[in-house]
């Protein structure tokens, strides 16, 4: 079972803490960056050091970072690195150079990830990243209906910050040929903290959630074929 070290700024990654506790057996610890920080930080190791972050936290398998600052994502790569983090996640986008990742990829032996919205990471062969996205990550899910209509959603793997809990609850009781649309719907209702206004962000989170409801849907009607109900 690995271990997850966040490092939240201000309301980024509080839910994400909450849902991972609620859904998973992963142990969890974190800590927090300041809400507010300058927008040019000129010497991003000495303002680290001024932070006095518990180092500790640098040493769980796992680190999922809501730096949301280009400055300070390389510093923070640097202290998982040499606290024996395996694997970072960068959350929200606002990261830095990929070159500079790479580098430090090499010197840590540390896999680095990018995501803007966390509900698109998926298994990549990276057996940290690989057992986080067997629970939370790209969305899936299993569906029962009744006559067109849908009696019950599981959530075999969601959205870290529990975008997709929310959608499954709402799905309940809605037309089958309705559920797709009101999935994405449902997932731009919660209070996600995805970029919005833009082609990405909560666009993107709402049309993997409509996408995994399709999903589901297929594999339902699959299954049912299969055994030869013919029942929708």
């Amino acid at each position: 079972m690995i271990s997850i070290g966040v490092i939240t700024r201000g309301k980024y990654g509080v839910r994400l803490i909450e849902n991972i506790r609620t859904n998973s057996d992963f142990r969890v610890s974190s800590i927090e960056l300041p809400e507010s920080l300058p927008d040019f930080i000129e010497d991003p190791g000495e303002f680290i050091n001024v932070l006095e972050l518990d180092k500790c936290i640098f040493s769980n398998d796992l680190i999922i970072a809501y730096i949301l600052h280009h400055d300070l994502a390389a510093g923070i790569i640097q202290l998982a690195g040499e606290n024996g983090a395996h694997t970072i996640i960068i959350a929200g986008g606002k990261s830095g150079s990929k070159h500079e990742f790479s580098e430090l990829s090499k010197k840590y032996n540390i896999h680095i990830e990018v995501h803007e919205i966390c509900c698109d990471i998926e298994k990549c062969g990276n057996s940290i990243i690989d057992e986080f996205a067997s629970c939370f990550g790209r969305p899936e899910f299993q569906i029962t209906k009744k006559k067109g209509i849908i009696t019950d959603v599981s959530v075999i793997c969601g959205a870290p910050c529990g975008s997709s809990w929310h959608a499954a609850k709402g799905l309940i009781d809605t037309k089958t040929d309705e559920a797709p649309a009101r999935a994405g719907l449902l997932v731009q209702q919660y209070p996600c903290r995805a970029v919005r206004g833009t082609l990405g962000g909560i666009h993107k989170a709402a049309k993997l959630h409509k996408e995994a409801v399709e999903k589901a849907l297929r594999e339902n009607e699959r299954k049912g074929i299969s055994k030869g109900t013919g029942i929708p």
